[in-house]
């Protein structure tokens, strides 16, 4: 399990833009997402969290990585 905050994270489209940048690199990924403490868990088998940070920012949006563990 992947988890980020992403304290610019704040309503419904920005976790719906989040989650759609994630599944364009790993369809397969599992994103949980609260919006009341800005934490995005992501299980993906496909991409790192580099990776996965990548992708998040280039939505618009500051990933900060909290924990990766396998």
């Amino acid at each position: 399990m992947i988890v980020f905050n992403v304290n610019d994270m704040t309503c419904n489209h920005c976790s719906g833009a989040i989650t759609r940048a994630v599944l364009s690199v790993d369809p397969a990924a599992t994103v949980r997402i609260d919006l009341s403490s800005h934490r995005v868990e992501v299980q993906s088998a496909a991409v790192d969290a580099a990776g996965l940070a990548a992708v998040i920012a280039d939505a618009g949006y500051t990933p900060t990585l909290a924990s990766a563990s396998a």
